[in-house]
């Protein structure tokens, strides 16, 4: 089937498919405002325990005040306990998950060496109002024993991404890429709306986990279908600017979260800013790959003439041109003809398997699983963990989406300039080097602290955006969708891994980026062993896979080889998405 010739005739990317890509991209900075807004849906102020009766006097150190809310925003419990004085008379030492009651005190003073009741908060907390309004957090008091459940929000959340992905992406090739499209984009809007009106932390997980589901279903299927209404000349960089609509979505979380302190408002907020799309998104016409290979040649050629139309062209080809290599001269297809005269041979069944055939595919297999691990489980520390860093959160978030924009303008100049292997492994190296530089920052200089975790995500950005194309053409035509598959699963599991890595925070700031930088590095070496594949043939079979990379025989180099090569560089870019 030729419906690349399609993009020949009327433009590999003319008025029509700017149209439609930059509306179905314009959809997907809502998947990036949703993978990421739980950083201040969940995030958790300042607090101490409340006590019975009415405080009159708060002591902390040389900090004294009337109430708790004038002390909180100046200083941390976890340094030393709040000491108050109720209008009772009883004195309090007040911790985050405790407070004591002190027995026949005699001055109000901070220190006490006498006898003390410890009592637990029983779910009362006095919250630091001044940066976070109001959260999830201090809604349903997720704190102290059920820290766990806030914490637990984002990794549920990833889960869906990964089943949203399974789920969907199966079913676009089965009922069409539209359809799906526009399921999903509805339901982002609806769980998003819904999410904001849950009524307890419950709901909340369950909505969250089905707007992950559809929201990793739109992105999943909106690659496909750029990639279907593109031509080869521009797929490699309309497919690499989808993480770009990504990155966008994320600077979108930063100004909100700034702008607006109540989670319920704010999170309406981000489910509306993308609610123009379904104003037209039922407008999108099918995909013509996905026409022609349902056999759906009305509905191409209507789709043709429309192309045509838009782009101010000469309505001039027809359904039946792309079939044109498969017809004989009374109009059956050769395939059918084929099909009729040989007998039905048994097609070899495939496995996961045969990506480990040989020791030199098994290598390169571990590698590229530990690419596409890497990638995701940087990209999300680093984006997750940008508001742990100190400074300004907001600037810290809305910077780790901007530092994105540029990673892929580079990214698509140096994979096509010297080479997918070239590329990436650098930038893996960066990204190690970058973060495990952050051990020898100063703690009082946070801005230089900041500026090499951005590095750190700069670089991982470029990795993670090349990884789909160096993937397509690693593999053979026989295994190169189970590769893909295989890999983006790895994707899936450490983006589930991330929110965890985000918490050892909790142990030390950085240390999420050492780890992610110690790994980076690791992998980063590794892939200097991968072959390079620019401006090589996709290889058709595992024998030529194998042989990327090492020197070609003289016998390999015959005219008919060199024939076979160029036929199949032809077809190089229409897996580059």
């Amino acid at each position: 089937m030729t419906v690349e010739r399609m993009f020949d005739e009327y433009g590999h990317f003319k008025r029509f498919q700017a149209c439609l890509y930059f509306a179905a991209v314009f959809q997907a900075t809502a998947c990036g405002i949703h993978y990421l807004a739980s950083v201040f849906l969940v995030e958790t102020p300042n607090f101490v325990c409340s006590v019975p009766g009415n405080i009159t006097d708060v002591l902390y150190g040389n900090i004294t005040g009337s109430s708790l809310e004038s002390v909180l925003p100046v200083i941390k419990p976890v340094d030393g306990p709040l000491v108050v004085r109720t209008s009772e008379g009883e004195q309090w030492e007040l911790s985050r998950c405790r407070s004591a009651l002190r027995i026949n005190p005699q001055d109000f003073t901070y220190d006490f060496y006498g006898n003390k009741t410890m009592k637990d908060c029983s779910g009362n907390f006095v919250y630091d109002h001044t940066e976070v309004h109001n959260s999830i957090v201090t809604d349903w008091d997720l704190v102290c024993e059920k820290e766990w459940l806030a914490k637990l929000c984002q990794p549920t959340f990833m889960l869906g991404v990964l089943i949203g992905a399974l789920l969907f992406g199966d079913t676009a090739d089965r009922i069409g890429r539209v359809k799906i499209l526009m399921i999903t984009s509805l339901c982002q809007f609806a769980f998003g709306v819904a999410v904001a009106f849950s009524m307890n932390y419950y709901y909340f997980v369950v909505l969250r986990f089905l707007l992950a589901m559809v929201s990793s279903g739109y992105l999943v299927v909106v690659f496909v279908y750029v990639t279907e209404f593109t031509g080869s000349k521009v797929r490699t960089w309309t497919a690499m600017h989808i993480h770009a609509a990504f990155a966008v979505g994320i600077m979108v979380v930063a100004l909100m979260g700034y702008l607006v302190r109540v989670w319920w408002i704010y999170q309406i907020i981000l489910s509306i800013c993308t609610s123009p799309f379904l104003l037209f998104c039922w407008k999108f016409p099918e995909t013509p790959f996905y026409l022609m290979a349902k056999g759906r040649y009305q509905e191409t050629q209507a789709l043709l003439d429309t192309i045509a139309r838009f782009n101010g062209l000469e309505c001039r080809l027809k359904a039946e041109d792309l079939l044109e290599p498969m017809k004989t001269e009374n109009g059956k297809a050769l395939l059918e003809k084929e099909e009729e005269e040989r007998p039905s041979q048994p097609e070899k069944k495939l496995s996961i398997l045969d990506l480990f055939c040989s020791r030199r595919m098994a290598v390169r297999t571990c590698t590229v699983w530990a690419i596409w691990f890497i990638g995701s489980l940087g990209y999300y520390v680093f984006s997750l963990g940008s508001v742990n860093l100190g400074g300004n959160q907001y600037v810290n978030l809305f910077l780790a989406g901007a530092v994105e924009l540029p990673s892929y303008l580079v990214g698509c100049f140096a994979m096509d300039r010297i080479g997918r292997k070239k590329t990436c492994a650098p930038a893996l190296l960066l990204a190690g080097v970058a973060c495990m530089l952050i051990i020898v920052v100063p703690t009082e200089i946070e801005s230089l602290a900041i500026a090499l975790s951005m590095i750190g995500k700069f670089a991982v950005a470029i990795a993670f955006g090349l990884i789909y194309l160096y993937t397509c053409e690693l593999y053979p035509t026989v295994i190169r969708s189970l590769a893909v598959g295989s890999g983006s699963m790895m994707c899936r599991v450490g983006s589930v891994v991330a929110p965890f890595c985000v918490y050892l925070a909790d142990v030390w700031v950085y240390l999420p980026q050492i780890i992610v930088g110690i790994l980076a590095f690791i992998i980063g070496v590794l892939t200097l062993l991968l072959p390079e594949t620019l401006g090589k043939p996709l290889p058709t079979t595992l024998e030529e896979a194998e042989s990327l990379g090492s020197n070609p025989r003289k016998k390999n180099s015959s005219p008919v080889n060199k024939d076979a090569g160029d036929g199949m560089e032809l077809n190089q870019h229409e897996a580059k998405a």
